[in-house]
């Protein structure tokens, strides 16, 4: 069979959204004894970092013309047996699709948006998920989620496949790592990181606070605060609060890194802190813990579920929780040392082979009982084949 797939947001600096189809591809990549895989990809330079055992074909990076245009005209000359997208499937698209949807805060925290772009989602993802065959997410939680926003849903139709973090983010020594991002970003000494873009339920304008207080509190603790994220119409904010945290100078902002950065700034790290308001998944967390660091987070979402007891929780809302949730692990070399081995067991749950093949699973089961018994042995399936 012949399976396409969207995947405009590589190379686009679509951080979660990116990385999810960049990994769901690789491990594609080893399970295709039985299938083939085009990727429909928007810019050039995304063609390197898809396996060369995948086809790829071209469409416009301008949402509005791929939609509208080009991912349909490309189904049409490709026949694929199924098209796999992120949130949004292209107008007048004869293909079954199954869509993976990461979480619904456009839905139930519209304020993290902006309007138009709240709006859209409102409107394209209720429009995808009513018409696709199935719909994927990564967590229970981000099940519940989609079957209560869009209640005439048989529940059925609704698939946990979890994500994982990708085998690249694994333990370096930590010397090495600490020479490398003193080197590319100029930061020396201990750090605390917070990895995510700068935007309303990343909450680092409450980590900013949080870390501000920790210093006040306890002044034998040197670390600086590390955020790593791209800017978004939010950033003005998160920069703001930083000058005026009377701690600006031990704040850095590194803006987007490449995941080779990022490998290097999760095992430099004292202490990974993520407070976000809501998450779907949560894969930084996932990604700091396989790297063998400790982990405060949210224990708002989807995070709870994911991180299952190996990370410290805190309210996002409370700047004291947070705050005390840093010293204590800082603070408390046994206790940091446990946390970072309940990390890496609980990440080695989760493995993209098994995420691939479970998303295969569903693959198959919708082109199976969408194809006609008849076409599965016809001279036109072979042809495409």
């Amino acid at each position: 069979m012949r399976f396409a797939v969207d995947a405009h947001a590589i190379g686009r600096h679509q951080t979660g959204n990116e990385v999810y189809i960049r990994s769901l591809l690789n491990a594609f990549a080893s399970q295709t004894a039985d299938c083939e895989f085009v990727a429909y990809v928007s810019t050039n330079a995304a063609r390197a970092a898809i396996p060369a055992n995948i086809q790829t074909r071209r469409v416009s990076a301008n949402p509005f013309r791929r939609l509208g245009i080009d991912l349909t005209a490309r189904l049409l000359q490709d026949r694929p047996d199924l098209l796999h997208v992120q949130y949004t499937a292209p107008l007048g698209c004869a293909t079954p699709v199954v869509v993976s949807v990461h979480d619904v805060s456009f839905l139930e925290h519209p304020e993290y948006f902006t309007r138009d772009r709240a709006v859209q989602l409102r409107w394209t993802v209720r429009r995808t998920v009513r018409r696709a065959a199935k719909v994927l997410t990564g967590c229970e939680f981000s099940r519940q989620a989609i079957l209560k926003a869009y209640s005439d849903l048989d529940e059925r139709k609704v698939v946990v496949v979890p994500y994982a973090a990708a085998p690249e983010f694994r333990p370096l020594p930590r010397e090495t790592a600490q020479a490398a991002v003193r080197d590319r970003f100029s930061v020396s000494g201990p750090f605390i990181l917070n990895v995510g873009d700068l935007q309303p339920r990343k909450n680092q304008i409450g980590l900013i606070r949080a870390f501000a207080r920790l210093v006040r509190a306890y002044p034998q603790i040197k670390h600086k605060l590390a955020l790593a994220g791209k800017d978004t119409w939010f950033a003005g904010r998160v920069r703001e609060a930083a000058s005026e945290s009377g701690v600006a100078d031990r704040i850095h902002f590194f803006g987007f890194v490449n995941d080779d950065d990022l490998l290097r700034l999760y095992n430099a790290c004292d202490l990974f802190v993520f407070p976000s308001f809501y998450e779907g998944f949560g894969l930084p967390a996932l990604e700091a813990m396989a790297c063998g660091r400790a982990v405060v987070c949210s224990s708002a979402a989807a995070l709870p579920e994911v991180v299952d007891g190996a990370a410290i929780l805190t309210d996002p809302c409370s700047v004291d929780e947070i705050a005390r949730a840093m010293a204590d692990m800082l603070l408390d070399s046994e206790m940091r040392t446990r946390m970072e081995r309940l990390g890496l067991r609980r990440a080695a749950h989760f493995n993209w082979q098994n995420t691939a093949q479970s998303t295969l699973e569903v693959f198959h089961e919708v082109a199976e009982r969408t194809v006609p018994a008849a076409e599965t042995v016809g001279p036109s399936y072979l042809a495409r084949r």
